[in-house]
């Protein structure tokens, strides 16, 4: 089977396994025993992988706090402000096109007395700069806007969504899951007030993350979601998962070292796909082809003769995703999709495909080949090769 679904998660980097295997059993002390020689140096440990971290997106090494991931990033900033400053507002502007994620907690919120705006998206996934001036209230405290969508790779202006914010005096928030390890980015530059990362995402391992936390202008103060032994800063309690966290310090420094080369190598690939495919009746790309990650294609197929859905077809053999991975049980159709304007079978008919470092050119051309073979389209080799970008 070939993957092609990285944005769902990735393999470990075998460098990252490397640097992590130590740490198991022959480093495998407890970075918070302070009294010998095993605590210490799994400290040094932990110390190096903040700074990576830091490095990887332009913070301080103190701004950073280890945990198992966006979910509990994601949780973490948005009740851990509601409750740090519930006494100045209690209004969170969001969108409708967030992770689950944002929009769960969101809905527990509600129930605890916050005031919640949804903002829309237009066809192309983006949101009015406009619609969220006008959103902002006296008791607003807090803008989440996701920097990079999960389903169909969609970037947002967040320099001019944290002016605007910033401008009203409320923080600003960005799941940049997504965007970590695939663009660079420095949250000084784009003004972002707290931030997320998975490792799983840029081949580290699963069940580590971290959450950046502005430590001034302005200070971020979070209210913790965990409590007991004041880790993290006392903002995250909690043994530190030691050989987790080194591979998500590697997997940054490595992704900050390869950026441009892993770019240059995916946007060729993915753009030879979709330029193949525009040779489908009403086939189409979803959301902004501009603004976009450069490894993630959501795609609009037509229902075949027989009314099945591509999908269906190539299931067996191509491991694609009709929405986020974290909503795969879910049977309603993309709420990404429609709140972009799709139809539910528009939504339904729609197939994210999402590469890496690890896809090929070939990859892609057998795809391409299975696709037209469904369709019964005819498509010589040689036309192949000579489309080749």
């Amino acid at each position: 089977m070939t993957y092609l679904d990285y944005n769902a998660t990735t393999p470990v980097d075998e460098r990252v396994l490397k640097e992590m295997l130590p740490f198991f059993s022959e480093h495998f002390g407890n970075a918070s025993s302070n009294t010998h020689e095993f605590g210490w140096y799994a400290k040094g440990a932990i110390d190096k992988a903040r700074q990576q971290v830091a490095d990887f997106i332009g913070a301080e090494a103190t701004e950073i706090i280890f945990n198992s991931g966006s979910t509990e990033g994601i949780n973490t900033a948005l009740k851990g402000v509601y409750e740090a400053y519930k006494s100045k507002g209690n209004h969170i502007i969001t969108t409708q096109t967030e992770h689950k994620a944002v929009l769960d907690t969101c809905e527990y919120l509600k129930d605890l007395g916050a005031e919640i705006t949804y903002l829309s998206v237009d066809r192309e996934g983006r949101i009015d700069l406009d619609e969220l001036k006008q959103s902002f209230t006296d008791k607003t405290i807090l803008v989440s806007v996701i920097a990079a969508n999960n389903e169909t790779g969609v970037l947002q202006d967040l320099e001019k969504i944290s002016e605007i914010t910033h401008q009203h005096n409320a923080l600003f928030f960005s799941d940049t899951t997504q965007l970590a390890g695939k663009l660079a980015f420095d949250v000084n530059d784009l003004g972002i007030d707290i931030a997320c990362i998975s490792g799983h995402k840029l081949f580290a391992p699963k069940g580590v993350g971290a959450l950046y936390i502005r430590r001034k202008n302005p200070r971020v103060n979070i209210i913790p979601l965990l409590h007991g032994g004041a880790h993290e800063n006392t903002k995250r309690s909690g043994t530190l998962n030691v050989p987790s966290i080194v591979g998500l310090g590697k997997a940054c420094e490595l992704a900050q070292l390869e950026f441009w080369e892993n770019n240059a190598h995916i946007s060729k690939i993915r753009g030879y796909i979709e330029h193949q495919l525009l040779d489908i009746p009403d086939f189409r790309i979803n959301g902004s082809t501009r603004y976009r990650l450069y490894n993630t294609s959501n795609l609009y197929f037509p229902k075949l003769k027989s009314g099945d859905s591509l999908f269906s077809k190539i299931k067996s053999n191509y491991a694609v995703a009709l929405g986020s991975a974290c909503t795969s049980a879910n049977t309603e159709s993309s709420h990404v999709l429609k709140a972009m304007g799709l139809s539910k079978e528009e939504a339904e008919n729609s197939i994210r495909i999402s590469l890496s470092k690890f896809n090929t050119l070939e990859e892609m051309e057998q795809l391409v080949k299975t696709i037209f073979n469904i369709y019964e389209i005819e498509l010589p080799s040689q036309v192949i090769i000579k489309k080749k970008l």
